[in-house]
């Protein structure tokens, strides 16, 4: 394997703290992870969906495995297999990537715990094994067996056979990253820390060693969010030292600037939503919910600029976000289908409560307002649907609350 100069020096470690293999799959088209009924048992065994967190596979009323369901919400999509014995004891685990294979398997022992894990090959052969009690890593490269005492030592292995100890190296962790790149011999500092992370009551002391310039081979320090980089400054780390660079966001559509406007929600409590529909009426309220209303929801059918939408899927919610300009953060408890960031790569412009609001990274300070001051946030509604101008600079503001950038900047600062 070959890589170019720019490839070279594009190479993003993001992060070493987990042994992360990645694999094709290799079972018969069709079959993936995403349905239970697809998980290999005897034709016999039952499948329990459960909630979205667990469900379960049982055999003439005993429990013989439970699943653990990927962070999706409402999807199920099964991240591992926990398999038990006759006694209820888990005795190992299967893990399945995001192409539906059986990518790793976790052994345990009588009691239960975990003694070693092995990764597979897209063919089903075992490329590396991980043992718990001795905690020393075996690899199956090309025929030859390595041994390794820590995970350091085996990406340390890699990264010097793929030739990446001679690239920059970018990564956004002060731990085993951070290590790595210390170990690796340059002749310049060329690695960049992406801080991704909050800043506590001081500077993290790996940092300190970047910043003071005892860090082997880094030298620059790139702040992703806009919180931490003023909190540096506040702890007195120079200005000339750190640099604040956002994210690329691949947005979904440009704003229409039409009176549109969509509230996400799994609860009837929806802050001074009535009042709201009331004061703009020439805004159109699109409320969509994944489960059945509640009357108190329903009954805001009886408004003109209102259109409900209540066990809403999610090809339909898709289509809401693509329709609307706007997006109303001011619903209580959970936030549902990620709806913030959603709003904002679809280039809503968002309003929020302080009381509501979940998720501050993409709603500038401007457009969160306390619930008494309802009456503020819709006049200030009124004037970006009278002037596009105005509704231009409040998107463009809110972009820049989020740290929006673009390839440009990035090949700039990091000259490549």
């Amino acid at each position: 394997m070959s890589f170019s100069h720019k490839e070279r020096a594009l190479a993003l470690i993001a992060t070493f703290s987990r042994l992360t293999v990645a694999f094709r799959p290799h079972q018969p088209t069709g079959f993936s992870r995403w349905s239970l009924s697809e998980i290999m048992t005897s034709d016999a065994w039952e499948f329990h969906a459960g909630d979205e967190k667990t469900g379960s596979i049982s055999y003439q009323q005993s429990e013989k495995g439970k699943i653990h369901y990927a962070d999706l919400l409402q999807k199920r999509l099964v991240q591992s297999v926990e398999w038990y014995d006759r006694a209820g004891i888990t005795r190992f685990w299967d893990h399945y990537n995001r192409y539906g294979d059986n990518c790793a398997r976790t052994v345990c022992d009588a009691k239960g715990q975990p003694m070693s894990k092995s990764w597979f090959s897209s063919e089903g052969r075992e490329i590396i094994v991980e043992n718990y009690i001795t905690h020393d890593i075996i690899l199956n490269d090309e025929n030859t067996i390595k041994f390794f005492q820590t995970k350091e030592e085996l990406i340390l292995y890699y990264l010097k056979k793929l030739g990446f100890d001679q690239c920059n190296i970018f990564f956004n962790s002060l731990s085993t990253p951070f290590f790595l790149s210390n170990r690796l011999k340059a002749s310049s500092k060329t690695d960049v820390l992406f801080w991704q992370e909050m800043v506590g009551e001081e500077v993290p002391w790996n940092m300190r060693l970047i910043l003071d310039g005892r860090a082997c081979r880094c030298d620059r320090i790139m702040v992703q969010t806009r919180k931490s980089y003023n909190r540096l400054l506040e702890l007195g780390v120079p200005k000339d030292r750190i640099q604040k660079l956002g994210y690329i966001y691949a947005f979904e559509k440009e704003n229409g600037y039409q009176p549109e406007a969509l509230i996400c929600t799994n609860s009837d409590r929806i802050e001074h939503c009535e009042e709201l529909i009331r004061r703009l009426p020439e805004m159109h309220f699109h409320i969509a919910a994944l489960t059945w209303m509640s009357p108190v929801l329903f009954a805001l059918d009886r408004y003109d600029n209102v259109s409900l939408y209540p066990g809403a899927e999610l090809p339909l919610i898709e289509t809401l976000f693509k329709k609307c300009d706007y997006y109303f953060d001011i619903n209580h408890w959970n936030e549902i289908v990620s709806a913030v960031y959603r709003a904002f790569l679809h280039n809503h412009l968002i309003f929020a409560f302080q009381e509501t609001v979940h998720d501050q990274k993409f709603v500038a300070e401007d457009y969160i307002y306390l619930a008494a001051e309802f009456e503020r946030m819709a006049e200030d509604v009124k004037k970006t649907m009278a002037d596009k101008s105005v509704m231009k600079w409040h998107l463009e503001k809110q972009r820049e609350h989020a740290l929006a950038e673009n390839k440009a900047v990035y090949a700039e600062l990091l000259d490549v």
